[in-house]
């Protein structure tokens, strides 16, 4: 299996050629507190079908019984399992598998990382077909869908939906806003005035950043990207010229001073750049 960021760009390459093929009734389902609900003894019964060696079944059940340190008091969750361990998309996996099947058996595209998934279909009767199944296995297998998250959405008029970090909307894609924010949350922090480093130290390590988050939402509409490059910039500039004595954010003929080029010379990454040659090779 690849990284998660690899894999869940695979699902969402498989979401965007089904749009593009037609399917664009969509049906953007949501889990209520998926990993918190699902039910301890009917998940190991999937672990033991796929799992032969009872001293990893041991271990999975220890895993799963481990007790919540929670002020200062322990408790023992009747079911769910641990969020943000590394084997926790594994096992979600293993549990949504019948999901996986049910849809596949009965002709619906289902799109699916860990407990995010949505279904592609041609019509809304299909659709509507497709929820109604997502449903009752839903709530045969002890879990819920979130009533107010769980809908189904024209691709083909505004408004869209989102999945795996992309918004969605008019054969149109773009890193939704909540990505879009912590990826500037990460340069905020790394582009403080009161940075003491060397401007050369700092735009390396602006450029780890931007080109790892380039790596997963290249393939969003080229406006993304110029805004982003202007954000590099200018938190660069405030930082030249609070060395130059002076007060407050970049503004005025601090552009002048220090050009595009100038940030070009010195390495800097550009967002704009990079989708040209993306596009470029796509059509070459």
């Amino acid at each position: 299996m690849g990284s998660a960021p690899v894999e869940a760009a695979k699902m969402r390459c498989r979401d965007d050629q089904l749009l593009k093929a037609g399917y664009t009734q969509v049906v953007d389902a949501d889990f209520k507190s998926y990993f918190d609900n699902i039910p301890r003894e009917p998940l190991l019964k999937r672990i033991e079908e796929k799992v032969a060696d009872g001293r990893v079944l041991g271990l999975i059940r220890k895993y799963l019984e481990q007790g919540v340190l929670e002020n200062m008091r322990e408790w023992q969750p009747e079911a769910g399992t641990p969020q943000g361990a590394v084997i926790s998309p594994l096992l979600s996996n293993i549990y949504l598998d019948p999901l996986d099947q049910l849809m596949a058996a009965r002709g619906i595209e289902m799109v699916r990382y860990a407990d995010d998934f949505v279904l592609l279909c041609r019509s809304e009767a299909e659709a509507k077909r497709g929820l109604v199944l997502v449903q009752q296995w839903t709530a045969e297998a002890g879990l819920m869908l979130h009533p107010e998250k769980t809908r189904i959405v024209d691709a083909n008029q505004p408004g869209g939906f989102e999945f795996l970090g992309y918004h969605f909307d008019c054969g149109q894609k773009w890193p939704r806003r909540k990505s879009l924010k912590k990826f500037k949350d990460t340069i905020r922090a790394k582009t403080k005035r009161t940075n003491g480093q060397s401007l050369q130290v700092i735009i390396a390590n602006v450029n780890r950043s931007a080109r790892g988050w380039f790596g997963y939402f290249k393939h969003s509409h080229h406006y993304t990207f110029d805004p982003l490059d202007r954000l590099l910039r200018v938190r660069l500039r405030s930082i030249l010229r609070r060395r130059s004595g002076r007060v407050g954010r970049a503004r005025g003929r601090d552009s002048q001073r220090w050009p595009n080029a100038f940030f070009a010379a010195h390495g800097l990454f550009s967002f704009v750049a990079a989708h040209a040659q993306v596009r470029q090779s796509l059509t070459g």
